[in-house]
């Protein structure tokens, strides 16, 4: 290996590992609400569709502004990122003060908006450091902060919120952010499609390029299973918490760090593994990624099922553990499917259009939904009955418990969805895997 080599390799791992942190941030500072929602709940008296919605306008507002990653194909991709984090810091700092719900609701629409210019922007990045060999294994380094800077917002939000109150994790949950901005602006972006074979850039506008990106079947493909996922993990990762508190009745300093824990070891071994085979079996079929990806959501949706059947806790965490890993398998071989189904130059486009889709199609909604499920399924219980302080916790936790168990529903599509495409992709992999001409 060249010393030329050896110097970009890394230096491309120095990028790696900044935007690997910054999207632990970015997993933080999302996760933070689910582990002091209660607390929120009781001091501004919201029902729990209420509280769903602090966790549903994130998402909407994230969605809307996906379109950002556009300009990630247009101009220097590093600003769009520095701007990003910069923004969403600031938001979160700003939550710790908010004097009314609809304050809060501001905060939480900006957080939106800053994280989807990063989510959108640096995987395209990612794509031009590495090869398509390795980059199923990349992505899942990045990605593995998913899982772990998820389960570090429930530990940091529950430990802080137990002690300090709720103002203080996202005090606290801000800071690190306005740091790495300064960092991002200072990375060595890469040359666009460095390593891919070359593609003009052929002239038109946005929809120009959004007509190219839905004419491919494999991101189609993708996308459909993506927002199935989507609405089920976005959904319980609001949850969670809460109903480990309700239901089982533990406190906020413990629901959110043992979830976490769980989340942590079940994010890092499914990540990871997930990238290795998914690797693996790619080189074998063209449908490898999506078929690995199907078998782990369609294994997971009755675990989700069972897990709400558990009295036991340790036989609950156990029960998580393993749909958690299922879960995110699809990590690291559905976001390389994606950056390898359209031309280098159109990644930022493709990526924000799938993001806009899958959350607008996914836990934009589901946050509430499972709220309003809960909720509705609450008042169910209570017909006929007096509502006493018991009847009600009863019914309180009877409904959760419903609302959780019915979000196996849309994991189990996904796979099977994943499942068909991979069989698909498999016979016509020419025409389906690769961008249109």
């Amino acid at each position: 290996m060249s010393d030329l080599t050896q110097t970009w390799r890394g230096r491309a791992a120095a990028i790696l590992i900044v935007l690997t942190v910054i999207n632990f941030l970015n997993y933080i500072d999302q996760m933070l609400l689910s582990s002091v929602l209660e607390q929120i709940k009781l001091e501004f008296t919201l029902s729990d569709t209420e509280g769903g919605l602090l966790g549903s306008l994130f998402v909407i507002t994230y969605t809307i502004a996906a379109p950002l990653g556009y300009l990630g194909d247009r101009f220097k991709r590093k600003n769009i990122i520095a701007g990003g984090v910069a923004l969403w810091s600031v938001a979160t700092l700003a939550a710790a003060f908010a004097r009314s719900y609809e304050e809060l609701l501001v905060c939480r629409a900006l957080l939106g908006i800053g994280e989807a210019a990063y989510a959108t922007t640096a995987p395209s990045i990612i794509a031009d450091l590495y090869g398509p060999d390795e980059r199923s294994r990349k992505l899942a380094l990045f990605y593995v902060a998913t899982p772990v800077g998820s389960a570090l917002g429930f530990i940091l939000g529950g430990l802080i919120g137990e002690h300090f109150g709720w103002r203080a994790v996202f005090l606290v949950g801000g800071l690190p952010g306005l740091l790495f901005a300064a960092l991002a602006a200072r990375i060595h972006e890469p040359e666009r499609g460095r390593l891919d074979p070359a593609s003009e850039r052929p002239p038109g506008t946005f929809f120009t390029a959004l007509g190219r990106i839905v004419r491919t079947p494999a991101w189609r493909i993708n996308t459909v299973g993506l927002a199935m996922m989507t609405f089920t993990v976005g959904g319980l990762s609001l949850w969670m918490p809460t109903y480990l508190e309700r239901v089982h009745g533990m406190s906020t300093a413990s629901a959110g760090p043992v979830f976490g824990a769980v989340t942590v070891l079940a994010g890092l071994c499914g990540t990871l593994l997930g990238g290795s085979l998914g690797d693996r079996l790619q080189a074998r079929s063209a449908g490898g990624y999506f078929w690995l990806s199907g078998v782990g959501l369609v294994l997971s949706a009755p675990l989700i099922v069972l897990l709400t059947r558990m009295e036991d806790l340790v036989a609950l965490f156990v029960v998580a553990f393993f749909a958690e890993l299922l879960l995110f398998l699809n990590t690291g071989p559905l976001n390389a499917a994606l950056v390898g189904c359209v031309p280098a130059w159109l990644r930022g486009t493709a990526f924000a259009v799938n993001i806009f889709c899958i959350h607008a199609f996914g836990d934009a909604l589901s946050r509430t939904l499972i709220g309003y499920v809960s909720d509705r399924a609450k008042a169910a219980y209570l017909v006929g009955q007096v509502p006493t302080e018991s009847a009600v916790r009863a019914a309180e936790s009877a409904g959760l418990n419903l609302a959780i168990a019915t979000t196996a529903i849309p994991v189990l599509l996904g796979g099977l969805v994943l499942l068909w495409g991979a069989r698909r992709i498999a016979r016509a992999p020419d025409g389906l895997m690769t961008h249109p001409g």
